[in-house]
């Protein structure tokens, strides 16, 4: 069966969850990995949801926002360090818009050790992708498009799930019109929902080009989508988060609407 495993929920300012970052788990138990999160809080929830790193070899980072970008050095960092010990077979194929491969390298540059730096290019790849692109990743064909982000270059994806359902990310911003085609009628949309909208005045989401909930689940309404999943939020009310959100957003989708916390499993069924 296959899995998504949701390792952060999280905006770029909380303290109460991990940021936004995921995983979907192929049936043979291989990892294609969405962002890494900020730091390397994201080791111990790899950990905590026994996700072996031997089993990780593609990762995507979707943007520069350090929430988004940081936690990858960690992952270079461990994986180059295992790579040399005889602990980690194969090699590590890290997928980003072309800016961004300059930008990840810079900063292993500047922070790692010269025998982890140097796996660069030997067994450790920045990948770079274009818009419309599409790449074979472990059995899926991915197609990468920019979400025509007000803030930074940010590219999403979709793909087909071995079940024919189709799964979409597109990104941490608003649904913008002509990703229309990459969108629509996916059996799974991953949304960011920065915060209730009956919130809307103490967290500001459109000052910072984000959503609210009652947002997000409209447009996938309109979008045909059968199941929504709502995360990159605030965590201000943590333990009632899932609750509140639910229901506000439950009244304006009327399919499957999902608010997991963070280190949950959910099947793609």
């Amino acid at each position: 069966m296959e899995q998504l495993y949701v390792f952060g929920t999280g905006n770029a300012s909380v303290t109460r969850c991990y940021n936004t970052c995921f995983s979907l788990r192929n049936s043979d138990g291989q990892y294609f990995m969405v962002d890494t999160g900020g730091g390397n809080g994201i080791l111990r929830i790899l950990e905590d949801m026994k996700v072996d790193l031997s089993n990780i070899h593609h990762i995507f980072i979707t943007h520069e926002h350090t929430d988004h970008l940081l936690g990858i050095i960690w992952m270079i960092r461990i994986i180059a360090a295992r790579m040399r010990s005889g602990l980690y077979e194969g090699e590590l194929h890290i997928y980003c818009h072309e800016d961004l491969t300059n930008t990840i390298s810079t900063i292993c540059r500047l922070t790692l050790q010269g025998k982890f730096y140097n796996m660069i290019g030997e067994r450790i790849h920045l990948i770079p992708v274009r818009n419309d692109q599409s790449v074979p990743i472990l059995h899926y064909s991915v197609t990468f498009f920019d979400i025509h982000s007000t803030k930074a270059k940010q590219f999403g994806f979709t793909t087909l799930l071995k079940s024919g359902q189709k799964f979409t990310c597109c990104g941490d911003e608003p649904f913008h019109p002509d990703c229309m085609d990459y969108v629509k009628g996916s059996c799974w949309l991953t949304h960011e929902a920065f915060c209730l909208y009956s919130q809307r005045e103490l967290f500001k989401p459109y000052e910072k080009h984000h959503s609210t909930v009652k947002d997000a689940c409209q447009t996938a309404e309109k979008l045909d989508i059968k199941n929504l999943i709502l995360w990159h939020t605030e965590d201000k009310n943590i333990s009632k988060r899932q609750a509140l959100y639910l229901e506000e957003g439950s009244p304006y989708f009327s399919g499957r609407l999902f608010v997991p916390e963070d280190e949950t499993i959910i099947d793609l069924d």
